[in-house]
Formats: C-alpha cells, sequence, structure tokens
C-alpha cells in the first residue's frame, strides 16, 4: 500500500500517512445538508485542537540567558505529561478501534481494512482518530472506490468544505516539512 517514497500523494495531492486508529461506518447515503454541516463544524474543531497541541518547536534557538527560559521549559513538559495522562485515560474509558496504515487528504484515504471489508461503491463515513487526547474522531463521509484482495480500502470523501480541507492540507503539510527534515539529520550509513 505505501511505497516508501518521501512525497505521500493521493488522488494528486500531498497526503498524511500514519498508523493510526480508523473505522468505516457504512451509512446508506451521502449526509443530508445538515448532517454534512455538522460533520464539517465538528473536524474543524478537532483539526483545530490538534494543531493547538502539535510541537513545532522554536524557530530560533531559546535565549538560555533569559530569566524565564527554564521555567517555559518547565511548563511545557508539565503540559505534555498532562495530555499525555488525559490521553491514557481517554483510551482506557474509550475503546478505539485498531490501528492501521491509513493515507489520507482532503479528497480521500486509503486504508488497511479488516473483514467485513466494504465494497466498492459502498457510503460511509471513515473515522481517523489522530491523537489519543482528542476525544473525537475525524470523520470524513464518502464513497469507497476500490478494494483490493489484500484489503486496501480506497475512498473518496464528499467535499468537505473549504476550512477543513486547508487544515488537513497544512497537517499533510506539515507531516511531509517533518519528514523531509527527519531525512535530513539522519547520519548517513557507511557503503558496505
Amino acid at each position: 500500500m505505501f511505497d516508501g517514497a518521501d512525497t505521500v500523494v493521493l488522488y494528486e495531492e500531498l497526503a498524511f500517512q500514519g498508523v493510526l486508529p480508523v473505522l468505516w461506518r457504512p451509512a446508506l447515503g451521502p449526509p443530508d445538508a445538515d448532517t454534512a454541516a455538522g460533520l464539517a463544524e465538528r473536524n474543524h474543531q478537532v483539526l483545530q485542537a490538534l494543531d493547538a497541541m502539535e510541537e513545532y518547536g522554536p524557530v530560533e534557538k531559546p535565549d538560555e540567558n533569559s530569566p524565564y527560559a527554564a521555567d517555559l521549559m518547565r511548563l511545557e513538559r508539565k503540559m505534555n505529561l498532562l495530555l499525555d495522562l488525559v490521553g491514557q485515560i481517554l483510551a482506557a474509558n474509550r475503546p478505539r478501534p485498531a490501528a492501521a496504515a491509513v493515507r489520507f487528504n482532503a479528497l480521500g484515504a486509503v486504508w488497511r481494512g479488516t473483514p467485513p471489508l466494504p465494497e466498492a461503491g459502498a457510503q460511509g463515513v471513515l473515522e481517523v482518530y489522530l491523537h489519543d487526547c482528542l476525544a473525537h474522531p475525524l470523520r470524513l463521509p464518502g464513497r469507497v472506490t476500490n478494494v483490493t484482495p489484500d484489503g486496501n480500502v480506497k475512498a473518496r470523501f464528499i467535499p468537505l468544505g473549504e476550512p477543513v480541507a486547508d487544515l488537513i492540507e497544512k497537517l499533510a503539510f506539515r507531516r511531509h516539512r517533518r519528514q523531509i527534515a527527519g531525512a535530513r539529520t539522519r547520519p548517513r550509513s557507511a557503503p558496505d
């Protein structure tokens, strides 16, 4: 399913790739206008919460001579610990689906499904749990376009709305940028 290439693409657009809890919920058809608006609002809130939680790191090296640098670092570590604890409590009280390899963007997704697999043409909602500390998953309504014999499921989403699509694009771009930065900082192994 994933080719290991540096740039993760789906439907000719940059995509987010990871191993996350995912679940396909079948539906009789696409959501009505009110349901779609509610999904868009909740997805926007989930993506904004994830954006607020993500660690971007300092743009510049922190000034260690600053009288508050050590205090701020301690406070940040405590907040991270608190978020981890909240995530553990949520995970214990709200069981999540099994984690699976998933790639998605605002246009669609492909993931490793578990039986019973949906059939091509099936309508439904893909739930993607982005972080343990977030109580709600992204809920992305769409239609299954392809199911392979080895269990890869590909879906095309209904339009998610510009605010949600923009935040998903930013999420994919940040992940891509971190992967590139990580590849640059990894030491190259000596040839045998």
